[in-house]
């Protein structure tokens, strides 16, 4: 499976993509928001390896795909769709990216596309996601692509002893259309 958008190729994982990730996963920017303190290499395989694994589920309901940016030929980060409920139609998107590409639109057109995947491919009545309050850029990439605030959910998540309230956002299949 493939998307493509003017900047990113986003394509199935394969085991080569392991060095890349296991690099930026290791950044303490990425951490931040993180409950892992640090990764091992053999934590980052078992990570691709989980994605490797999914993609061959029969019915397939988990789509983590490798998002690369196409000019340099470089994996930046991922982006997936997970489906929750086939009968009600619903899923939920989640994207991670490399810090050292952030704040340059990368995450908004992974996160574009794999909605459009999910609406369009696998005929979603209603995607949503979440995010940690505090992390404004991730909201800001979720409101950018027409998905609406629904819940505060105050102290939602410990992080490394911290709690951090949760922001739930999610956009139906009519209003995408629009």
């Amino acid at each position: 499976m493939k998307l493509e958008t003017s900047h990113l190729l986003i394509r199935e994982f394969v085991e080569a993509d392991l060095q890349a990730i296991f690099a930026y996963q290791s950044d303490p920017l990425y951490l931040l928001y993180s409950n892992w303190m640090h990764r091992t290499q053999k934590d980052t395989c078992e990570f691709v390896q989980m994605f490797i694994n999914q993609q061959k589920e029969l019915p397939r309901t988990k789509f983590q795909l490798a998002v690369i940016l196409k000019q340099e030929n470089q994996l930046i980060g991922n982006c997936g769709i997970r489906v929750n409920d086939l009968e009600l139609r619903e899923a939920n998107i989640g994207y991670e990216l490399n810090p050292e590409y952030w704040g340059q639109g990368y995450a908004t057109e992974a996160a574009e596309a794999i909605l459009k995947f999910g609406f369009e491919e696998l005929q979603m009545h209603r995607i949503w996601s979440w995010c940690v309050a505090e992390n404004i850029a991730s909201f800001k990439v979720l409101e950018k692509i027409g998905m609406r605030r629904e819940g505060h959910l105050q102290e939602k998540e410990l992080i490394k002893g911290k709690w951090y309230d949760n922001f739930l956002y999610a956009i139906l299949d009519r209003e995408w259309k629009k």
